[in-house]
C-alpha cells in the first residue's frame, strides 16, 4: 500500500546538497515532510545545490553540515528520524581511478555508519539506500532487471556494490527496514559537467563548433531528475518494497552519439565531435550498455517516468543557458 504524503514525518536526506538530493528535498517539502538536510561540511558554509532551491523551503528545513564518514555524528542526526534517504556518495567515475580509497571511505564506510545508526533508531519506518545502475556493469542481458549479475568495472561501482551488499545484510541479519533504490542515469537541472549531457550541452551553448567527448557508442537509460526523485519517494512509502532492490529508469536507451544529435538539434547548431582517448574509460572498465527493466517499480507502486528524453533535454538546456557561470569550457568531465 502506497501513502501519498510525508505529512508531519521526520525525514533525513544525506547528500541533500547534491544534484539529485536537492531535487528530492524540494519534492519532500511539497509532501509535507519535516526535513533534515545533511550537506557536506566546508569552511565557507556553502550549501551546494541547496542554494538553488526556493528560499521559503530553506527557511523551513533543518540544515546540518557534516561528514557521512563520522559515525557518532551520523548516529546523532539519524535519531528520531522516520525516514532516511541515503544519497551521500562520491560519484565521479574517473576520479575513482585516481583515488579509490576515498570511495571506500565515503561510499562503503559512510553506508555502514548510516545502517548502524538506523539499526539503533526505534523511530525508523524505512531507510532508502540509494545505489546506481553502474553496479550492473555492461549489460549481459537486456533490459537489466534487479537480478542481473553485479560487476565492479570501476572502483566507484565496486564501492557501491559493497554498500548495497551491506544494506542487504542488515535486512537479513537485523530486520532493518531498508530498500535499495537503483537509479539509472539521471540528468536535469543542477547536474554539472562531470556528466555527459551537461558536458555536451554546455560546450554547444558556449559556442564550440567542435566538442570533446570519450566513447560515442555506449548507450544509457536517461531518466529526468524529478522522475528519479519521485521514484525514490514511491519506494519509500511502499511497505512491499522493504528488503528489495528496485530499479528506477525509463526503459529506453540512447547512445552518446544519439544524445549529441538530440542536443545539437534542440540548440539548432551542427557540431563536430572529437573523440579523445584521455576521456575514455579503460577498455575493461567501459560500461557499453545500460537499459532499465522497470517492471518491478511499476508493479509495486504507481510510479512511471513522466518526462520524455527530449522534453527533459529541453528543460536541462534551458537551465544551462541561464546558469552558464557554472560551466567552464576549459574543464569538462572525462
Amino acid at each position: 500500500m502506497t501513502i501519498k504524503s510525508f505529512q508531519s514525518k521526520n525525514v533525513l536526506v544525506t547528500g541533500a546538497d547534491g544534484f539529485i538530493g536537492s531535487h528530492l528535498v524540494e519534492i519532500l517539502a511539497e509532501r509535507g515532510a519535516n526535513i533534515t538536510a545533511l550537506y557536506y561540511y566546508n569552511s565557507w558554509n556553502a550549501l551546494g545545490w541547496l542554494h538553488d532551491i526556493d528560499e521559503y523551503i530553506l527557511e523551513n528545513i533543518n540544515l546540518i553540515p557534516g561528514d557521512i564518514r563520522d559515525s557518532e555524528f551520523i548516529k546523532k542526526i539519524i535519531d528520531k528520524q522516520d525516514y532516511v534517504f541515503h544519497l551521500s556518495s562520491l560519484i565521479a567515475i574517473p576520479y575513482s581511478y585516481d583515488a579509490p580509497r576515498s570511495y571506500v571511505e565515503t561510499n562503503i564506510t559512510g553506508a555502514l555508519n548510516v545502517l548502524e545508526a538506523c539499526r539503533s533508531n526505534d523511530s525508523l519506518i524505512r531507510l532508502i539506500h540509494v545505489s546506481t545502475s553502474e553496479v550492473y556493469g555492461s549489460a549481459q542481458r537486456v533490459p537489466i532487471a534487479e537480478d542481473h549479475p553485479l560487476v565492479g568495472q570501476s572502483p566507484y561501482s565496486a564501492s557501491k556494490i559493497s554498500a548495497d551488499k551491506l544494506a542487504e545484510s542488515y535486512y537479513c541479519s537485523f530486520n532493518l527496514p531498508v530498500v535499495t533504490a537503483r537509479p539509472f542515469n539521471t540528468y536535469g537541472p543542477r547536474q554539472t559537467a562531470r556528466a555527459v549531457i551537461p558536458t555536451i550541452a554546455s560546450q554547444i551553448i558556449n559556442g564550440n563548433k567542435e566538442i570533446k567527448l570519450g566513447s560515442l557508442s555506449p548507450t544509457r537509460d536517461f531518466n529526468y531528475v524529478s522522475d528519479t526523485a519521485n521514484g525514490m519517494i514511491e519506494i519509500a512509502l511502499c511497505s512491499e518494497a522493504e528488503g528489495e532492490v528496485i530499479n528506477i529508469g525509463s526503459g529506453e536507451e540512447w547512445s552518446i552519439a544519439d544524445t549529441v544529435k538530440n542536443i545539437s538539434d534542440i540548440c539548432g547548431v551542427k557540431v563536430k565531435v572529437i573523440t579523445e582517448e584521455s576521456r575514455k574509460r579503460p577498455k575493461r572498465s567501459e560500461v557499453n550498455r545500460l537499459i532499465c527493466d522497470n517492471k518491478k517499480i511499476k508493479k509495486l507502486t504507481n510510479w512511471e517516468s513522466k518526462i520524455s528524453f527530449l522534453e527533459g533535454l529541453e528543460k536541462t538546456i534551458e537551465w544551462i543557458r541561464k546558469n552558464k557561470i557554472y560551466f567552464d569550457t576549459k574543464n569538462y568531465a572525462k
